[in-house]
């Protein structure tokens, strides 16, 4: 109760005296809501892992509140794989993972060598990211600013570009320093002061893999970031900005709750030291080895075969509808857990000491429990409406339009999403 009631009173009552809020620096005068072009800024949040309903846990007032008084989508379906980099990306450039090169958390590549989030070198790697041109690259050569707080892919030079304004990943950073960095780029002159803003929270998913997505460790990262919606919502108003600003709040993808012991062991079924192991996890993707091509088609025919608890395809039998397998990135043999369970090896649950993630992602990006948040507010916005489902990649015409620069060639549709603006 104590902390439904901390909660409840940074959304409702943020000036109260009976609310432990810390103040938001203020500038000595309003800012002005539009930038030197004369257009209304834009807001991107994203809470990394928040699936769709999570704000039906009543843990989230200030997220309802902008909800109710803006747009507020039943779900929102990410791209396949349902992955943190990959949907990162596709909602900044509006082309699916297949396009933009950014094909899964871990991947290689035949020139590059291996990526993966934790190696900071191939993260500000340009060439990784150059099949896609994310919006703040757009809003640069549109005589723009762009300030992105954590984004994947900000930390590249793409295009030969960093946005105007940007921070190297550090996750000691928290919450509320990610909103006040915000605030602070808000209240910059006009001639300098970004026109695109990204916000990244990344608490809700760290729970949620940690302890499992009906953990009250994700109920209290849900009230957390929250907490910190409430802290943005305080400083845009004490700017006179909240009701002169878009702000787009959604999820990269969702999450679903994967027991400790239903883990697939390939090991067992096949002889995986014969291939070359790219992804483990929810999507798995091996290669042949060098010189091994006949044995690793003879292990992607027995795994083709019907598996239990997954699937497996050779990269050219994807089912289309995933719209995934014809980047070079992609290894040529994937499997696909089905949701609740994850691929392993006996290796490599044994380097982990048993610790694996109770809550994960991946899996179909139909499946319900990857449905992703969408909200929206701002004057551009309608009020108090609900939209049906839509997928991730017609987020990006909508910023292009929102912005009012010419969007790069893209995977979405305008049209399936214009209506809830005014």
């Amino acid at each position: 109760m104590k902390f439904l009631f901390r909660a409840a009173c940074l959304a409702i009552a943020v000036f109260s005296a009976g609310c432990a809020v810390t103040p938001v620096a203020v500038p000595p005068v309003s800012v002005a809501s539009q930038d030197s072009a004369g257009r209304t800024p834009l807001l991107l949040i994203s809470i990394d892992g928040f699936r769709a309903d999570y704000l039906d846990r009543g843990l989230s007032p200030t997220l309802k509140m902008l909800a109710e008084d803006g747009v507020h989508a039943d779900a929102m379906q990410p791209s396949f794989p349902s992955l943190t980099f990959p949907n990162h990306y596709t909602i900044v450039t509006g082309l699916r993972p297949d396009h933009h090169g950014i094909v899964n958390n871990t991947m290689t590549d035949p020139v590059l060598g291996k990526f993966s989030l934790g190696n900071r070198e191939a993260v500000a790697d340009r060439r990784w990211w150059d099949e896609g041109m994310p919006l703040w690259e757009t809003v640069r050569r549109s005589g723009l600013k762009s300030a992105t707080m954590f984004w994947p892919g900000s930390e590249a030079e793409i295009q030969g570009h960093h946005p105007d304004y940007w921070k190297s990943y550090d996750g000691k950073v928290t919450p509320a320093q990610r909103v006040d960095q915000t605030l602070a780029w808000l209240d910059l002159p006009a001639s300098s002061r970004p026109t695109f803003l990204t916000l990244y929270f990344d608490a809700v998913d760290h729970a949620g893999h940690s302890y499992g997505p009906d953990s009250s460790q994700v109920n209290d990262a849900i009230g957390e970031t929250d907490a910190a919606l409430a802290r943005l919502v305080q400083g845009l108003r004490q700017r006179h900005l909240l009701d002169r600003i878009n702000i787009i709040i959604l999820a990269d993808h969702g999450m679903a709750g994967v027991p400790r012991e239903n883990s697939i062991l390939m090991d067992k079924l096949v002889p995986i030291d014969k291939v070359d192991t790219v992804s483990l996890g929810i999507l798995a993707g091996f290669d042949p080895k060098p010189h091994g091509q006949a044995q690793f088609l003879a292990i992607e025919r027995q795994l083709e075969k019907p598996q239990q608890h997954m699937q497996c395809w050779d990269k050219s039998r994807v089912p289309a509808r995933l719209a995934y397998g014809g980047n070079s990135r992609v290894p040529q043999l994937l499997c696909l857990a089905d949701t609740g369970w994850r691929i392993a090896t006996t290796d490599a649950l044994a380097r982990r000491n048993g610790k694996v993630s109770l809550g994960d992602h991946g899996y179909d990006n139909a499946d319900p429990l990857m449905r992703a948040l969408f909200v929206a507010h701002g004057p551009a916005f309608k009020q108090g409406i609900r939209v049906a489902e839509f997928p991730n990649v017609d987020v990006y015409p909508l910023m292009a339009h929102l912005l009012g620069v010419v969007p790069a060639p893209n995977d979405g549709h305008y049209d399936d999403v214009k209506d809830m603006l005014k």
